[in-house]
């Protein structure tokens, strides 16, 4: 090519460059890349240029690694990595040196593979609101592969604070209550109500709560079910020793009344309307106040049957008594009249013991045959709900408790229509009008202790029948007795035949 030639054509290139020169001009090095709008300037693809930038230093480190073989013209056999020369490389052996490569980047980021891909590698950043009001991005944690680094105390809630936003409307309902949902909001809104008595809920966020077994009861949080106490009429508690007390001050009462007796059973007026009969008589009335201690205690097979015998059989002992004293003054007064004077020789001191007996053996004939087919036996009640279980003697007849009260109830009747009737007797042999108040008091006390007895629950029924108990004994016991030992006691000069038979 002649020199000529080659200058046409560098004429022809300057014409042709030189309208390009004419629109750019030349850097003056204030320039800025914060208005330009290019591809090679847009941040959002930062990551895809790293991820280049990962490759390309990946596949720097497989092929160091490659060409550093110790020895390259050595056998692939047996080593675990093959080597190969700068001018024979293949995929495969550039493949198995990248599969091992692990290197650090000069940021400090560690780079390798695990399995086919790289491990996830992520910055955990919080919108926060700087003072000025402005949003700002705050780094507070990092994600390496299966590993989380986060700072909890960085992060900033939409709330201003630290504190984590409850995403629910209502608090989860703690163990011992249930979910009721409120009515016109979200299911997410609800109350949280305590379990009743007797029912446990043992979860967080329970939608009903749990009724116990009949043995068992909740307890004082309402989280499990825990055994019933066994509750029965003991010896420890308040109402026991009142009934206690109560029963072993009439014995001693009795007792004492018993030694006076015997002490001045030779004075008019222990020996009027037979002696024997009176002594008969406090007998029996300890036996009413002793009967009452039976009853308290745990029920058992035999105290269950011994303290339903004792009761009727003792009581029955005491009316028939009353009812042969009474009997005894209509006939002494009877015996006065013209024409009367065998009476008592038809009613002395044998028949008056052959009544007592008779009296007394029909009660013992019902007792032996209740007590024999269907006698009271220990039971836990278990229909009263509540954290104690009740045990009592059952009734498993209370056909045979009825005729057993019946039949105390037809002879204090039957006595209480004798004293009335001998009412009228004079006044300084006053014996039937005590028996008349006494009976009275007996009445009274068995009649009100009908419903009593029905309408108390559990061990308050047995404490009702020890309370009539020890009431009827006591008014039997003072109506009687009180007023003898008074004159005894306190008005020696009563106690002769002619202030007793005055007129």
């Amino acid at each position: 090519m002649s020199d000529s030639s080659t200058k046409n054509i560098s004429t022809s290139s300057y014409a042709t460059r030189s309208p390009l020169s004419a629109i750019l001009s030349l850097c003056t090095g204030r320039e800025t890349l914060q208005g330009v709008q290019n591809i090679f300037t847009d941040t959002a693809h930062l990551r895809a240029a790293y991820n280049t930038y990962l490759a390309v230093y990946a596949a720097a480190h497989a092929l160091h690694s490659l060409l550093s073989c110790p020895d390259k013209d050595s056998s692939p056999s047996g080593n675990s990595s093959t080597c190969s020369s700068p001018y024979n490389i293949t995929q495969k052996e550039l493949l198995e040196h990248l599969n091992k490569v692990n290197f650090t980047t000069p940021n400090g980021e560690e780079f390798f593979f695990q399995g086919a891909d790289v491990p996830a590698a992520y910055d955990l950043v919080n919108w926060k609101t700087s003072p000025d009001g402005s949003l700002k991005l705050v780094l507070i944690g990092r994600v390496d592969g299966l590993e989380l680094h986060l700072n909890k105390t960085s992060i900033q809630w939409t709330t201003g604070t630290s504190q984590v936003p409850i995403s629910v409307c209502s608090e989860s309902c703690p163990a011992g209550t249930r979910r009721a949902n409120k009515k016109g909001e979200p299911v997410c809104c609800f109350d949280c109500i305590p379990c009743t008595d007797g029912e446990v809920s043992n979860e967080t966020g329970s939608h009903q709560c749990r009724r116990c077994p009949v043995e068992f009861w909740s307890n004082p949080g309402n989280t499990a079910c825990i055994p019933r106490k066994v509750d029965f009429l003991s010896f420890n508690e308040t109402m026991g020793i009142v009934l206690t007390t109560g029963a072993v001050s009439g014995v001693v009462v009795n007792t004492a009344v018993f030694v006076i007796f015997l002490c001045y059973h030779n004075t008019p007026v222990v020996r009027a309307n037979n002696s024997e009969l009176s002594f008969l008589l406090l007998l029996s009335l300890m036996l009413c106040f002793l009967c009452a201690l039976v009853f308290i205690g745990r029920p058992s097979v035999w105290s269950c049957r011994l303290q339903q015998a004792a009761f009727g059989i003792s009581f029955v002992l005491c009316v028939s008594c009353l009812k042969v004293k009474t009997i005894v003054v209509l006939a002494a007064f009877r015996s006065a009249r013209p024409g009367a004077g065998g009476l008592m020789k038809w009613f002395g001191p044998g028949q008056q013991r052959g009544s007592v007996c008779f009296f007394t053996s029909i009660q013992v004939i019902i007792c032996t045959i209740w007590l024999s087919f269907s006698p009271p036996i220990p039971h836990h009640d278990l229909g009263f709900q509540g954290s104690k279980v009740n045990l009592e003697c059952a009734m498993n007849s209370v056909v045979g408790f009825a005729v057993v009260l019946g039949y105390i109830g037809f002879l204090a009747c039957l006595c209480l229509l004798l004293a009335f009737l001998a009412r009228k007797l004079p006044d300084n042999f006053n014996e039937a009008k005590f028996i008349t108040f006494s009976m009275l008091i007996f009445c009274a006390v068995w009649v009100a202790f009908v419903p009593a007895y029905v309408s108390s629950p559990g061990k308050y029924s047995v404490a009702v029948e020890i309370f009539a108990i020890l009431a009827s004994s006591y008014g039997l016991l003072l109506c009687i007795f009180a007023p003898k030992c008074f004159i005894i006691l306190l008005k020696p000069e009563r106690n002769t035949k002619k202030q007793l038979m005055g007129r």
